[in-house]
């Protein structure tokens, strides 16, 4: 896999993010802990969620192997129900930063060389599942890298599993949602001239 291929790739999945489908998800905000695996490595994080509209959702993670590796990740996911809004997968895409081992291997001479401390940037894709029951959040996913700056390899692919307590279901974030668009409307009703509120009404009548 080239990495001209990676970048397409990841264009085409910013472009289905945007597509609207039926909405998933059951909770609105969710914290709690990220297992990661990869080939050099392994991390332990922090991951929080939150739901930004029905189906999508913004995530942000800090993982560290507490050694030579730490990165932050920014990610914005669409959700879609697999079986009920509680047993869904996503796909999304995000950029993330750290401080990051790179290797570099020296074709003529086969030797390897380590450097440590890179600053490095990078942009993340995300496919994975989610199922939630009662309070709390369970995520399987694989969340290739595809480094931009710091790192050799350029690629890197992760899988992780996230185990998260939901801080704010969604019925409850949904309900605020209507209250504050119920007081905008009350709101914006009585800013409206009172003569103008009588021609509407005349007009309703007729």
């Amino acid at each position: 896999m080239n990495k001209s291929t990676v970048i397409v790739a990841l264009i085409a999945v910013c472009l289905l993010a945007l597509v609207p489908k039926s909405g998933a998800q059951s909770y609105g905000t969710a914290l709690g802990l990220r297992f990661g695996n990869q080939t050099d490595y392994r991390s332990l994080g922090l991951t929080a969620q939150q739901r930004i509209k029905r189906g999508l959702t913004l995530e942000g993670i800090v993982q560290s192997d507490f050694n030579n590796n730490t990165t932050v990740h920014g990610l914005i996911k669409k959700h879609d129900r697999l079986i009920s809004k509680r047993f869904n997968y996503y796909y999304g895409t995000g950029l993330s930063a750290g401080s990051e081992v790179s290797v570099t291997k020296d074709p003529g001479t086969r030797e390897i060389t380590s450097t440590y401390g890179n600053a490095t940037v990078g942009v993340d894709l995300m496919v994975g599942v989610e199922i939630t029951l009662l309070k709390a959040n369970i995520s399987l996913d694989y969340k290739p890298n595809i480094n931009l700056i710091g790192r050799n390899p350029w690629y890197t692919g992760q899988v992780g599993i996230s185990v998260r307590s939901v801080v704010v279901k969604g019925a409850t974030q949904n309900k605020k949602i209507r209250q504050k668009n119920r007081a905008k409307k009350r709101k914006d009703n009585a800013n409206t001239p009172f003569f103008k509120n009588i021609i509407q009404d005349v007009k309703g009548v007729f």
